[in-house]
Order: structure tokens, then C-alpha cells, then sequence
């Protein structure tokens, strides 16, 4: 569920099932790797040598704005990428529709549109049951457990299965004897065999199965409703007149047999004076100060024979009047790793005993915990830039062993920074008003650019003549002040029905008369027809029905104006089975939203609450967004070479990467390949 909470939970298979296996590949690897060795040089030099470059290094900044970067280069803040812009290429990359992290990345990758890799959004819809499901993959638990006493041992391991169509272009150039290195890119789990190494990225679970959910401690009860993206507890004294409070990290589904709920780790904090406390957890003590995270901590749940191994850190937001404690998500271990979270499997293990434990969830950068208040702006802050310091420690350790091929990374930073930081960028934002100290962060968003600047210094240091650098991102940046209840407008319109006695607060549509409904709208801006034949309780009719419905209500929503100020909220209601070509151009939304800068379907209609307003101020810290019409959010494309591109977009960058090395572009690419000027590269000295 990614942007709106911590997601479906999955069950996680027993580790030393996996490590074991894992172990048994790594022998047979050893005995016959001279073999493989001599086969893959062969095969590698007769590639390299149809090469146009020796390297290409692909660094994805995802989220990176060609207009605030334009306007910081000019203001002469980042001289690296205007150094990239004089010398080599520099234009605005045209994303996906929608605009969102895990379509345009799959469209980087695959070079194919949506309707071709089958990825519409985070969140797809059941056609039996209208929930939602992750988009991305789908996990399941062993389906035998084997009892010894009060434990429930399972038979056989976790299945994950990749839930994006078509192939990355790596797979190409592996097939080609050309190797890669793949770290963090969006929409790689479950890793996919092929010549190369890759660190999967977004939508690798947590080691409780979803999408990331803290855990948040304190003496004071919680205020309010519950909580999105996490899970919050009261600390109990360890006794009466104890210094010591008591608490449970909770675990994976499975353990004890009976315990559907879950495993956990008890653990104890006490405060040390008025800037720190004390941890005590399987048999550890350690202190920690007041707003800093700990380091990483590794913790294991169940027994020893089939334990889910996890690391997490602790963040101590307040020691008086009430203590408070948050506990980042628990993230798989890359050391003892209960799921594939890369290929080879070891390769995640080779890279937490070379660089340390590292975060491998998916959507490592906790933006609920700061919607919530479980974190501050500065413990949010610290935890990019850690995670961030730790991609860049994996990035050049790939860069110093590719020596040949491609090297791809991409950096979420950006995109998380700028999503909960714009409040602050832009004045008059609804969101910021609440704040206490706006002025504070203002210069937050400056701030990380420079950073992205500094990185591509460093990159460029590290490159030759014969190296092919492009930076790129896959989205830009806009406002996002103003919720759109798209269920709400819905049903105040009469093509959604509520169930008799119903109010519409219930999530996930629950309180959807699906007999009287005709359009319902799921996700971040898609609607969709419940259609005869093709929804389980469909009543639109196919063909001129369903035609005529989709034309009525892409004009009243594009004629739609918000009450407060007149100003139209959406550019554009985009056909989604026309935009889109391919095999699977049918699964995905009927109608797509593209709101104007400034609106963005709102929280409740995302989680599928009917109940609300249709428009309403986005207070929420997570206030500038990319999910609208994607013409007002290109990404970037920069090079340390002169480009002949055109009108470049993100589909092009794989069929770009295939030619590069020679490697003939598949026919079904949507993308063309972008052809490199005959001149002499930017090159490999940093600006400043």
C-alpha cells in the first residue's frame, strides 16, 4: 500500500532454510567457478569489443526536478550537474502515466509501456473482491508447518513471485556476455536471475511481511484514531517502583502454534537523565541519545532452527514529560536473509559483511512515522541521509568492481525529502501552517540538491574516457495542497452506491453497494467501470455502455473546480485502454486522473473511504507529490556526452542501453535509443 500504509501482511519462510540452500549454491559455485569464469570472460570480450563504451552507470535520483535543478545550476548551487549540462546533455525526461515510482521504473527497465510490463500504479484491484492488492509481487507462506511442541516449524519456504511483466534490459545484456550491477532499482523483487549482481529495491517487504510498519512506545496514552504505518504501544513500569519500563517488538506471523498474530521480542528501556536512555534486548544493553537513532540492531524471532532474523533501529523522540521510543520497521537482514532479496542470494550477505548491516526494505525512509509524529523532522532527516550514506558505500564498491558493462543504482532520497519537506519549500503551504518553526526547514530541499551534486562529483571522479554517464530521475515535483476525494465526488454523483445503513467511513470500500455502483476509484488517481463479465459484481455493459460512461466522466471531472478559489483541479482524464498498448493494457485502470499541480487523489480516497468532503487542505507533512498529469512532472536526463535524443523519455534508456553495447533492441520496445554525439566526453574531473 506504500503511500498510504504499511500494506498486506505476508508470512516469512524460516531463514535457515534459505541460508542453508544458500550455502549448498555457494558450494557448488565455488567448484565450478574457474569454468564459468573462463566461459564469461570469452562470451564478456566479444561483447565489449561491439561496444560503443566500456561503462555505462546509470544514477538514479528518483524524483529530481528539471526546474529546481535548472534554477539552482543557474544560481550556480550545483555546479557538477551544470558542468553535465555545458559540456555533455541536459533535458527534460518525459515520464509515464501515471507518473508514479513503480510504473516509470518498470518502463526504465523494460522499455516497454504499461499495457507490456502490467505495472498501473502501487495497488491493483481484485476483480473478485475490489480489494486491493500490492501491484508488484505476491508472497506466501510455506503451506505446511511441521508441530514440535509449542512451535509451528514450517515445511518448505516462502514464495515470492514477481508480479511485473517483461524482461529488464540487464537480462538482455547478461544473455549478451555483458555484466551488470543493479543496486535498489524500484520493482526488482523478487530478484530475476541473470549475468550480473542486484540488491533488490522498492517492495521488498519487511520482516513482517508489508510494505514497512514501526513500531512507536510511550508512557502517554495515544491520542485520536488509529494509526497509518504503524503500530503503537503503552510502556509498562517493570514492577512498581522500577526504573526499567517493558515493552514488545513484534515479529513475523507464525512461531508458537495458535499464535496467528505473530512472534515478538520483549524488550526494556529506562531513561538516563533528560538526553538518553538504556536499551536492554536479547541479552544486550546499549544507550542511546535523545533524538539520534541507534545503530543498527539485529534481532531474532522463534526459535534458532527456523528464527526470521531482522535488524531495526531505535530513535529516543522524547525522555520527558512522557518517554517516548520509536523502532523503525523491522527490515530483513541482509546477513541471514529470510527472503531473496538478491541475485545471487549472497550477494546481499557479501555486501553486509564487506560494508555493515543496511536497510533492504523497500520504502526504507519512514515518511508515515513523520505523517504521524512517531518521528521529527530532524530523526526523518537522519534516517534519509544514513540510509543514503549507506546506498553510496554499495554504489562505488559496484562502480570499483564493474569494470566492464553496466552499473545502474538508484538513490530514493530525493523523492522521500521532497515529499515531506515541501510544506516548508513552498510558502503558504496548508501544511506548514501548523508547524511551530517553519523557517527552520526552508532550505531543506536546496539542501539535499547540493548533495545530489557532491554524489555526481564523486561519480565522475570515478569514471574514464570510455564511460557513459547519465543521470536521470523518473518524475519531477509538484504541490500537493489539496485533497481530491475521487469516491466522495463519485458517489455525491450518483455513479457509486453505499450499502443501506452504511456511511462510507469504512476502508477499502466496504461500504460499497456493489449492485448500484458503476465506477469506483482505487489508488493514486485510476477509476475504474465495475463491468459486466470482467468485475464479479459487474452491471456496466461492455463495449458502447462502459464507452459512453467513461466519456461522461471525463468531462465532469475535467469541468470540476474547486469551491475554494474556483481553480480547476484536474488537467486531464486520461483512457487508460487507448493510452496504453499491449497485452495487458486492459488490467489496468479504465480512466487515469491527472490533476493540475496542487491536487492529488486525497488519503481517503486512496484507502477507499466514500465518507468526506470532495476537497479538503492536505495538512499531512507529506505535502508536494508527482501523482498528476505527467506532462507538469518530467524527470531529468544529464550526461557527461552530447546526446541525439529528441524529445527523450524514460522508455528509451533500456533500448539506449542494448544499442550501446550492441546488443540488437528487442521488437516489442517501446523505447528507441538515443545516439551519442561524435565528440570527447565532459570529462572526469569534479566542478569546485
Amino acid at each position: 500500500m506504500a503511500y498510504v500504509g504499511p500494506g498486506a501482511g505476508f508470512a516469512v519462510a524460516s531463514s535457515f532454510l534459505a541460508l542453508f540452500l544458500g550455502f549448498l549454491y555457494s558450494a557448488l559455485a565455488l567448484v565450478t567457478w574457474p569454468f564459468r569464469q573462463l566461459r564469461r570472460l570469452l562470451r564478456s570480450r566479444r561483447a565489449l569489443g561491439r561496444a560503443q563504451v566500456r561503462r555505462l552507470v546509470i544514477l538514479g535520483l528518483d524524483g529530481l526536478d528539471p526546474r529546481l535543478a535548472s534554477r539552482w545550476m543557474d544560481e550556480g548551487e550545483l555546479p557538477n550537474l551544470a558542468r553535465l549540462r555545458d559540456h555533455g546533455t541536459f533535458q527534460k525526461l518525459q515520464t509515464t502515466t501515471p507518473p508514479i515510482s513503480p510504473v516509470a521504473w518498470s518502463s526504465f527497465q523494460t522499455g516497454v509501456n504499461p499495457g507490456k510490463h502490467a505495472i498501473f500504479d502501487f495497488l491493483a484491484r481484485d476483480r473478485a473482491t475490489y480489494l486491493p492488492r500490492l501491484s508488484s509481487a505476491e508472497i506466501r507462506g510455506p503451506g505446511r508447518r511441521l508441530r514440535l511442541g509449542p512451535w509451528a516449524i514450517p515445511l518448505g519456504s516462502a514464495k515470492a513471485r514477481g508480479m511485473r511483466k517483461a524482461r529488464p534490459f540487464w537480462c538482455y545484456l547478461g544473455d549478451a556476455g555483458v555484466f551488470s550491477s543493479v543496486l535498489r532499482v524500484p520493482i526488482t523483487f523478487p530478484p530475476e536471475k541473470f549475468n550480473g549482481v542486484l540488491l533488490s529495491g522498492m517492495c521488498v517487504p519487511d520482516l513482517l511481511g508489508t510494505q514497512g510498519t514501526f513500531s512507536f512506545y510511550s508512557t502517554a496514552p495515544r491520542p485520536g484514531e488509529d494509526s497509518r504505518g504503524g503500530v503503537w504501544f503503552g510502556l509498562q513500569r517493570d514492577g512498581r517502583n522500577s526504573e526499567w519500563f517493558r515493552a514488545l517488538l513484534p515479529g513475523p506471523p507464525g512461531g508458537k502454534a495458535g499464535e496467528p498474530a505473530g512472534t515478538g521480542v520483549p524488550f526494556r528501556v529506562r531513561p538516563r537523565g533528560p538526553d538518553g536512555a538504556e536499551i536492554r534486548i536479547l541479552g544486550r544493553r546499549f544507550p542511546i541519545r535523545l533524538r539520534a537513532h541507534s545503530d543498527w540492531v539485529q534481532v531474532r524471532f522463534g526459535p534458532r532452527l527456523r528464527a526470521a532474523h531482522g535488524i531495526c533501529k531505535f530513535y529516543l523522540k522524547q525522555v520527558s514529560p512522557e518517554l517516548e521510543l520509536y523502532v523503525s520497521p523491522v527490515n530483513i537482514d541482509p546477513s541471514k536473509p529470510s527472503l531473496p532479496i538478491s541475485h545471487p542470494f549472497m550477494y546481499a550477505v557479501y555486501l553486509a559483511r564487506l560494508l555493515g548491516p543496511f536497510a533492504t526494505l523497500g520504502l526504507a525512509e519512514d515518511t508515515w512515522a513523520l505523517n504521524e509524529g512517531a518521528l521529527d523532522e530532524d530523526g526523518f532527516l537522519e534516517q534519509c541521509y544514513q540510509n543514503h550514506a549507506e546506498r553510496e558505500r554499495m554504489f562505488f564498491d559496484a562502480l570499483d568492481k564493474t569494470r566492464g558493462g553496466a552499473c545502474i543504482c538508484v538513490f530514493d532520497t530525493p523523492d522521500r525529502v521532497q515529499h515531506m519537506f515541501w510544506r516548508f519549500h513552498e510558502p503558504g503551504h496548508p501544511a506548514a501552517a501548523c508547524h511551530p518553526d517553519p523557517a527552520r526547514y526552508a532550505t531543506v530541499i536546496a539542501d539535499l540538491y547540493r548533495r545530489m551534486d557532491d554524489l555526481v562529483a564523486r561519480t565522475l571522479a570515478a569514471l574514464g574516457d570510455q564511460d557513459l554517464l547519465l543521470v536521470i530521475s523518473d518524475h519531477g515535483f509538484a504541490s500537493f495542497q489539496r485533497c481530491l476525494n475521487l469516491n466522495a465526488w463519485l458517489h455525491q454523483n450518483g455513479y457509486l452506491a453505499l450499502k443501506d445503513g452504511c456511511d462510507g467511513s469504512g476502508e477499502w470500500l466496504r461500504d460499497v453497494d456493489w449492485s448500484r455502483t458503476r465506477a469506483f476509484a482505487l489508488g493514486l488517481g485510476g477509476i475504474y467501470l465495475n463491468q459486466a463479465g470482467r468485475e464479479r459484481h459487474g452491471i456496466v455493459k461492455p463495449g458502447r455502455e462502459s464507452e459512453a460512461l467513461k466519456a461522461e466522466l471525463q468531462d465532469k471531472l475535467q469541468a470540476l473546480l474547486d469551491p475554494s478559489g474556483g481553480r480547476a483541479a484536474v488537467r486531464q482524464v486520461i483512457d487508460g485502454p487507448k493510452q496504453y498498448s499491449g497485452p495487458y493494457r486492459n488490467d489496468g485502470p479504465d480512466l487515469v486522473v491527472g490533476c493540475h499541480a496542487g491536487y492529488r487523489a486525497g488519503w481517503d480516497s486512496v484507502t477507499g473511504r466514500v465518507k468526506g468532503e470532495v476537497f479538503e487542505d492536505n495538512r499531512k507533512a507529506w505535502s508536494g507529490d508527482h501523482c498528476v498529469h505527467p506532462d507538469d512532472v518530467p524527470g531529468v536526463l544529464f550526461s557527461n556526452r552530447r546526446l541525439e535524443c529528441g524529445r527523450p523519455a524514460i522508455v528509451d534508456i533500456a533500448a539506449t542501453a542494448l544499442d550501446l553495447f550492441g546488443v540488437p533492441v528487442p521488437r516489442h520496445f517501446d523505447g528507441r535509443p538515443w545516439r551519442m554525439a561524435p565528440q570527447r566526453p565532459a570529462g572526469t574531473e569534479p566542478a569546485g
